[in-house]
């Protein structure tokens, strides 16, 4: 086993208020720069720009995940990840009949851009990627789960569209095997806090909308490796995910 750097929570320039320089090719580098392993691209209820994410992870030696943070009906944020990027375009499609389509402000969220593989600019969403779908949080992992993904909720420890902020409580729920968090030092008062926390998978990410909120290497998993390969450790990192925390 080998330890591997990750975040598994990170925005492009797809997302609202995703800085026009988070674009595939910017975050895989920096990534690298940071000593980084793994990396989930997770816009706001897409996952168009993970396929031109993929080939730079690639080009920057970078297993990349393809991710989405999901917004569901109660305006919680779930983070959606998938073995393989096919499935998390499939969910794309999915999510997209269950968005409520407010039309974009560019003044005020950007042009929620989609690129390719050379950060060419190929498309734009119109309508508001960061409001809630209809999708609530009680029926939002065995969604995830039929399109052979994993979710937990995302940033546990923040107010803002957080689980616990939202319903006073982390659910004792066996289809969140982990939770994310923004601040690692706040693992353990929130352990204490609310014990279904002590028996689920701590996540720390940067939940990145600018290349300066890309953290250098901290958080790791220890994952099975040989013989080596990208799709080998992803492989195994979906293996841990989805396994009870001890």
């Amino acid at each position: 086993m080998n330890k591997y750097y990750y975040d598994l929570h990170i925005h492009s320039c797809l997302s609202p208020c995703g800085d026009d320089d988070m674009t595939p090719n910017n975050i895989a580098g920096m990534a690298a720069l940071n000593g980084l392993n793994i990396v989930a691209l997770t816009d706001h209820n897409s996952a168009k720009n993970c396929p031109a994410f993929f080939a730079a992870a690639k080009r920057n030696g970078i297993i990349p995940v393809a991710g989405m943070e999901l917004t569901t009906s109660e305006d919680i944020h779930l983070v959606c990840l998938f073995e393989e990027l096919s499935d998390a375009l499939r969910f794309d499609g999915f999510i997209q009949s269950h968005r409520i389509l407010i039309p974009n402000r560019v003044d005020i969220f950007g042009e929620q851009k989609i690129l390719d593989e050379q950060d060419e600019l190929i498309g734009t969403e119109p309508y508001l990627l960061s409001n809630a779908t209809d999708i609530s949080v009680d029926s939002a992992a065995e969604i995830v789960k039929s399109f052979d993904g994993i979710c937990y909720p995302a940033h546990v420890d923040r107010e803002a569209n957080g689980i616990i902020a939202t319903l006073g409580i982390f659910p004792d729920d066996e289809n969140f095997l982990n939770a994310g968090f923004h601040n690692g030092e706040k693992i353990e008062e929130y352990k204490d806090k609310f014990p279904a926390l002590k028996t689920r998978r701590p996540l720390v990410s940067s939940d990145a909308h600018y290349l300066w909120d890309m953290r250098d290497k901290k958080y790791y998993l220890e994952l099975e490796d040989e013989p080596y390969s990208g799709d080998k450790v992803r492989k195994e990192l979906f293996k841990l995910l989805r396994g009870k925390y001890v």
